[in-house]
């Protein structure tokens, strides 16, 4: 597994992270038992960056993985545990005493005396861009109960925001072969500041996988099922903004560009990974086959100059228009 700085912290991390939103649960059952044998498998294959939040599963992911790094005592010297706040009680949980709050109940959920970083999870950008929610985090991190802090963020005004703050460690975007503007607009000033780039949603809600077919069915806890329209929270988090028909068409049309003997999944991984300025791509995973596929992106090749300007230019005259929500 290959390693990256991440950001201003003088660690690295591996750049195969672990997102773990559905080992809390919320689309998808996945057993107690399931989710420790998945990190153990992602830590095993040298995956060091395990992202979270206190509302993945109402604290069950934390608490998951809190279970795990007490199992195994060295993932705490190792392991990178990046957890987010804001979205509990959203939109009303933006005072200074509740963001004391969450850090305290994710500080216990996990069993750690400092979080190695945490996120404001996609907040309303008026309340971001005031600022105060910034000084709080500072105050947590001067007390030692944060080591680093960043944003997880929907609109690239909102990350170009956060990159010209000096405290921001790092930004969490959405960033695939089928959402390519943070390229142009956001990775230069991410780079030039040294704030690291997680990359959630590298497989667009599983459509880069390459296996759905437009009659594909979801069970009704499934984001991608009552969020496809952005019912419930950003229609970008689900499918990268989207229609579901129309992604599953572009998809399909990207197949023919994955090599033989390469997943469609490991192809487009690879891609995110080609890019400097990106620190940790977090898919997701239910299981530790899933991890063994999304691992085998790291050892890949490059894709190349060719395929990069092909895959830019499918991504400008067939998939830009059809995004829909903040970007």
């Amino acid at each position: 597994m290959n390693t990256r700085p991440f950001g201003r912290t003088g660690r690295s991390v591996s750049e195969i992270g672990l997102g773990t939103w559905q080992l809390g649960g919320g689309w998808g059952e996945v057993t107690d038992a399931t989710a420790l044998d998945t990190l153990r498998a992602a830590y095993d294959k040298g995956v060091t960056f395990f992202d979270t939040a206190d509302v993945y599963g109402g604290g069950r992911s934390e608490t998951l993985i809190g279970q795990f790094i007490r199992e195994q005592p060295a993932a705490r010297e190792t392991v990178f545990i990046a957890t987010k706040l804001g979205r509990n009680n959203w939109p009303n949980g933006f005072t200074r005493d509740q963001v004391r709050g969450f850090t305290e109940a994710s500080l216990q959920r996990l069993g750690v005396d400092a979080l190695d970083l945490t996120q404001l999870h996609c907040i309303p950008p008026d309340v971001l861009k005031r600022g105060e929610v910034l000084t709080w985090l500072e105050e947590l991190k001067r007390e030692g109960k944060i080591k680093a802090y960043g944003a997880s963020v929907e609109a690239m005004d909102e990350a170009l925001f956060c990159v010209e703050q000096g405290g921001c460690t790092s930004l969490q975007i959405i960033f695939n072969v089928l959402r390519q503007k943070p390229i142009s607009t956001l990775f230069a000033a991410a780079k030039a500041k040294q704030v690291a780039l997680i990359v959630r949603l590298p497989l667009a809600s599983g459509l880069l996988g390459g296996k759905m077919t437009k009659q594909t069915a979801f069970k009704a806890d499934d984001h991608r099922l009552f969020n496809r329209d952005g019912q419930h929270f950003n229609v970008g988090e689900t499918f990268s903004g989207l229609p579901f028909e129309k992604g599953v068409e572009l998809a399909d049309a990207l197949k023919s560009r994955v090599p033989a003997g390469v997943s469609m999944a490991a192809w487009a991984l690879r891609w995110c990974l080609d890019f400097e300025a990106v620190t940790v791509v977090i898919p997701g995973a239910r299981n530790p086959k899933q991890v063994a596929d999304n691992v085998a992106a790291a050892a890949l090749s490059p894709l190349g100059a060719a395929m990069h300007a092909d895959l830019a230019a499918f991504y400008e005259s067939e998939v830009a228009a059809h995004i829909r929500g903040l970007y």
